[in-house]
């Protein structure tokens, strides 16, 4: 590097070693990230409407060759997404694990060739049907946006770290429109030290992405829950019950979720033919069961707009964890943030409607259940309580119920640590680092974060 000869020149780049020039950096690289993940979210919408007026409107009362002709467009989807995974392993699954990897220095990611892989397989994937969600891959897309913007800057090793962290952040924050959850989660779950510069680079990358993101989708909460009531105290222990719950609950899907990694293994099923069975399986669940399928955004909404029964909550609930498991074992693109929201809505309800049953709460009071079901069931599920009441919040609009959301979350965390279930993260990460020893060093390609 050439020495500057002007005082303008040294000035310069006397200015942009300071914070203050990381920090607008990072903003920068946040409005970018937001304004692609505004793009990722029409046109996974635009997919799910098409998926519902497809099962709904179409297909029924068509001719048997029009489902065949269905199933063959599935199989072709399958194909690609499938030979995807296989030329380029790390966009497989939310991409958290790799992001992780990333920043310990153990996992190298390619932005250019992989960043329009992870955006088409997974609007593709997630538009079909397949019960996985969009955040993990938006936070994926962030980290890849900013690394190519990177590319543009000249930064140390640390604060080129900081800025990449800071873009997953923005992915979180653009995707669920929740900075506050975003910024928390990489110090959660992302970031083994702390350190002030990191929390402003997070910070302005979150804020930066969400009002990218509001601009075109309104600066409003994900769930428009309008009657959210205060619990009594007496009804406290009902809410630790919940958590305790829903860190066992956690921990079968868990169990699931490797099982189903593990199966796909064991069958010796290539992996360019694997997302064509849960493809193939989504047709009949889209027919009869079509809230399973998809991320779980349209499953939420309708316990709140809709009295379903009991039976139906439970049918629901068994069929989603077993359907995410599936979908996520065959090492498409997809997340399981929304998913296991969903699966927490679900244990919520059961739990509200009956304690409703048996006179122990109100009415009004099973919606709280439904949200405290979702916050515990993320805190047993990736070990992250912070982020979840957070991010609870942040989507629900109402900062009311924190007090509740606090313990629900706690007793999960807890219960987790007392049953020794480790966050789902850190195993999906080293089972990533032993099948990368297991491969040709090829089979990984790109450069480290420098």
């Amino acid at each position: 590097m050439r020495k500057p000869k002007t005082r303008i020149e040294k000035a310069i780049r006397l200015w942009y070693g300071t914070r203050l020039a990381v920090v607008l950096e990072s903003i920068l690289i946040g409005f970018m990230v937001g304004l692609v993940i505004v793009l990722f979210r029409i046109l996974l919408g635009r997919a799910n409407t098409l998926r519902v007026w497809l099962y709904g409107t179409l297909l029924p009362g068509k001719p048997w060759y029009w489902i065949a002709g269905l199933i063959l467009a599935l199989c072709l989807l399958g194909l690609f997404l499938g030979w995807a995974a296989k030329v380029r392993p790390m966009i497989r699954g939310s991409g958290i694990p790799q992001i992780k990897g990333v920043l310990i220095r153990e996992l190298s990611l390619d932005w250019a060739p992989e960043l329009p892989l992870k955006f088409v397989t997974s609007v593709l994937g997630l538009g079909a049907g397949l019960s996985l969600g969009h955040e993990g891959p938006s936070v994926l897309i962030g980290a890849y946006v900013g690394m190519g913007m990177l590319t543009l800057f000249r930064r140390p090793h640390h604060e080129r770290k900081i800025l990449f962290s800071a873009a997953s952040a923005a992915g979180i924050s653009a995707a669920f429109n929740a900075p506050l959850a975003g910024m928390l989660f990489i110090m959660e779950e992302m970031q083994s030290s702390f350190s002030p510069l990191v929390l402003a680079c997070s910070m302005g990358a979150s804020m930066a992405a969400d009002l990218a993101a509001g601009y075109f989708f309104g600066l409003k909460p994900a769930f428009n829950f309008r009657h959210i009531t205060l619990l009594p105290i007496h009804i406290f222990p009902w809410v630790v019950l919940l958590g305790i719950l829903c860190a066992l609950l956690g921990d079968l899907f868990k169990r699931l979720l490797y099982g189903s990694l593990d199966l796909y293994d064991t069958l010796h099923i290539p992996q360019a033919l694997r997302p064509i069975l849960p493809l193939l399986v989504s047709i009949p669940l889209g027919f009869f069961l079509i809230d399973v399928s998809g991320g779980g955004h349209n499953l939420i909404d309708s316990l709140y707009d809709t009295n379903r029964t009991l039976r139906m909550i439970v049918l629901l609930l068994a069929v989603k964890m077993l359907f995410t498991a599936f979908s996520f074992g065959s090492g498409t693109s997809g997340g399981i943030f929304l998913p296991i929201l969903a699966c927490g809505a679900l244990v919520g309800s059961i739990m509200g409607k009956l304690l409703l049953g048996f006179g122990f709460i109100q009415d009004a009071q099973t919606l709280n259940f439904m949200l405290l079901g979702t916050c515990a069931l993320f805190a047993a599920v990736f070990k992250a309580p912070v982020t979840g009441i957070v991010l609870i919040m942040e989507m629900s609009g109402s900062f009311n119920h924190m007090v509740s959301l606090v313990l629900a979350a706690l007793s999960a965390f807890v219960t987790t640590d007392v049953i020794a279930s480790r966050g789902v993260y850190s195993v999906l990460l080293e089972r990533t680092l032993r099948a990368k020893k297991r491969r040709l060093p090829g089979d990984y390609p790109g450069g480290p974060l420098r």
